[in-house]
This record gives structure tokens, C-alpha cells and sequence, in this order.
């Protein structure tokens, strides 16, 4: 997102616009201070808290010396060990929120080219570009979200390897998930198929599912993501990997038209308003995806088909789903369940035990629901 100049942020010392850029739609700041290299710790971590946005004017490595300060200054506290999973959860999201937006108020300048316009900065005109586009000119942003910029960048173009392609890689685009969560992958490679020719791949992401099962022999695949950006990060890959003429992408909110022998869906695995374009990716709002993907699944199979529900129990475990309700919403839309596969994830956190949901997570497993009609 770039706020064109004239129309956008008013620096607070000079009252003139800046151009403000965001990746991630955060609304651009209010108020902007610049600050010299000589601001204290103290000082930037009130500004910032009180709301004003602080333009960085030292050279690089001190902005993120001061970022990495202030953020140590806004660690949340312990949570009482009395709450219960759903409180542990909402209260750790509006801490990661309240963190976000203070850490987000830390800025750098742009000059014309992508050049961040400070000494000893790093070359970012690529990543930049990868995730903004063009430049339209001098500008603002947050530190924050350029150090993740040059993250995703990293990310995208060395590839994420993923075991189940026999260690081929997937370039994630920025604000499309990354598939480092590889059982879900897995469970789709493994599950034995119902002699399927066609698929659909709902919600596809970097298409990564989509190019496992034109590996296992599938003829046509049609994927699917409402995200533009996601629609173009599965093109690439799946060009990337030679399967152009046999995975079509397409740009629709869950399913395509007509019918396919096998539907596959990893929806958002908790209920939730996302609040970043990679949150899209984690929260389904009032459960809207997973409900629609299965009361649309009878509609969308071809007679004896099956569709493929990639789903996490941490809701349950977690309070924000009940313990019975997915297996009722498959009842409900006139499906049955010829099978489950389980597996334990394999991610660092879920043995973590200083993570603030450990509790929910050391439980938690990761499904593939078999269903068909009637």
C-alpha cells in the first residue's frame, strides 16, 4: 500500500506529507517525530508508546539496535496459570498486536530507487520490489515490516524444501504462508487416492498441494485462491516445476465450476478476523471457509468422488471450536466420514514449553478427514 504525497502522513517537525508505504495495509501513522542517534532507549519507547511514529535518522545497524531494545521493553508479562486455553489465546493475540503496532512505529526513510536512505543500510531494492512493486518516490516505513520484506524475499527466492517433492522447493511469494508445516503436506502425499484423474485444490497458497498431486499422477488439477497474490505465487511454482499444462490456477472464492473426483481443502485452522495478509493464512473468520468448503463438497464431487479436509484440532483444544461441531457441520452438509489420518505435528513450538499455549499445543494433531456423499 503506498499513501501518495499530499495525501497521506504529516511529518510532526515540518508538517510536510510523506509518502507512506505498507505491504501489510497497516494505516499509515498520524504523527511522525524525527529523531537523532542520540535518542535514548527511554525516550523512542514513549514516543512510540504514546503514538507517535519515530523517523530514524542514525544509520542502520542503530535502527535495529533500537528495535530490538524497545522490543525487549515490550515483552508481555507471564500469563496466570488459572486461565484457560481460549483466555490464554485471546490475551496473547491482543499482546501480539499491541507489540506489532508499537514496533511498527519505528521508521526508515526510502529514497526514489528503494534505497533506505541511511548509512550502512543493506542493499533492498529487490525485496522491496518483490513486495511493493515499483517505487513511487521518496517515502516512509516501518523498520519492522521492511526487516520481515527481506525475510520473505530470502524465502522466495531460495525455495522452502519440501520433503513429500523429494526435497524439490517451493518459493513462497510475500504475504502468501510458507509450507514449513510439512505434516499437512505429508498427509496428502501418503493418503491412498480414490483412482481420481481430476482435482480441485481449494484455497491453493504457493499451490503446493496441487503440484503433490499432479506428482501422484492426477491428469487435471484445477486450484483455486481468492488471494490474487496467492494465484500468482501458485502459477510461478507450479511453471517452476513443469506442470503449467496440467495444474490450471484460478482466481475464485473456493470452488471453481463443474466437478472434479477429488477435492482437497487445508482451510485456516482457527476461527478468527485475521489482522495481516499472512494471518489469511491462519484465521478463517466465523469458521466462513471451512463451513463453505463443506456444505459446497456434494455440490462439487462427481459421483463417488472424494473431498480431503486438512485440518488441525488445536481449535478444540483451544475453546474456540466445540468438541463436536466439525464432525456436525459434516453431518449437517449431507457427508460422511470414510476415513480419518492422524499425525502429530512436528513443528518447534509444539514442544515448546515456554510458548504461551503450550498447554493446548503439546496435544495437538493435525487430520485428514476422508468424506463423501450421503
Amino acid at each position: 500500500m503506498t499513501t501518495e504525497a499530499g495525501q497521506g502522513t504529516k511529518d510532526g517537525e515540518t508538517g510536510a506529507p510523506v509518502r507512506w508505504y505498507s505491504a501489510n495495509g497497516t494505516p499509515r501513522p498520524e504523527h511522525i517525530v524525527s529523531v537523532p542517534d542520540t535518542v535514548s532507549v527511554a525516550a523512542a519507547h514513549r514516543m512510540m508508546a504514546q503514538g507517535s511514529a519515530v523517523l530514524w535518522s542514525g544509520d542502520y545497524p542503530s535502527a535495529r539496535r533500537l528495535l530490538a531494545a524497545v522490543d525487549r521493553r515490550t515483552e508481555p508479562k507471564r500469563l496466570p496459570l488459572a486461565q484457560t486455553p481460549a483466555e490464554a489465546f485471546e490475551r496473547h493475540r491482543r499482546d501480539r498486536a499491541r507489540r506489532a503496532r508499537l514496533l511498527g512505529r519505528l521508521l526508515v526513510p526510502y529514497a526514489a530507487d528503494w534505497t533506505v536512505a541511511l548509512r550502512r543500510a543493506p542493499r533492498v531494492r529487490e525485496a522491496c520490489v518483490h513486495a511493493y512493486g515499483p517505487c513511487a518516490g521518496p517515502g516512509v516505513g516501518s523498520l519492522r515490516e521492511l526487516l520481515g520484506v527481506i525475510g520473505a524475499y530470502e524465502w522466495h527466492r531460495n525455495g522452502v524444501e519440501v520433503p513429500a517433492l523429494g526435497g524439490d522447493r517451493i518459493h513462497p511469494h510475500h504475504g502468501v504462508f510458507s509450507p514449513v508445516r510439512g505434516e499437512y503436506v505429508d498427509l496428502v502425499a501418503e493418503a491412498e487416492l480414490p483412482g481420481a484423474a481430476t482435482a480441485f485444490d481449494i484455497g491453493t497458497g504457493t499451490g503446493v498441494l496441487s503440484i503433490v498431486l499432479a506428482r501422484r499422477g492426477l491428469r487435471h488439477v484445477v486450484a483455486t485462491d481468492q488471494d490474487a497474490r496467492a494465484v500468482h505465487c501458485a502459477r510461478d511454482n507450479i511453471a517452476r516445476h513443469g506442470l503449467a499444462t496440467r495444474i490450471a490456477v484460478r482466481h475464485a472464492d473456493l470452488f471453481p465450476a463443474g466437478r472434479a473426483d477429488l477435492i482437497v481443502c487445508n482451510p485456516p485452522w482457527l476461527p478468527g478476523r485475521p489482522r495481516t495478509p499472512l494471518d489469511q493464512a491462519v484465521y478463517d473468520p466465523e469458521s466462513r471457509m471451512l463451513r463453505g468448503f463443506l456444505t459446497g463438497l456434494p455440490h462439487h464431487l462427481e459421483p463417488g468422488g472424494e473431498g480431503w479436509l486438512i485440518l488441525s484440532d488445536l481449535a478444540e483444544r483451544l475453546g474456540l471450536r466445540g468438541r463436536t461441531e466439525l464432525e456436525d457441520t459434516i453431518a449437517a452438509a449431507g457427508l460422511r466420514v470414510l476415513s480419518r489420518t492422524v499425525t502429530k505435528p512436528r513443528h518447534p513450538r509444539a514442544t515448546d514449553p515456554s510458548d504461551p499455549l503450550h498447554r493446548a499445543r503439546v496435544g495437538e494433531t493435525t487430520s485428514l478427514w476422508r468424506l463423501g456423499v450421503g
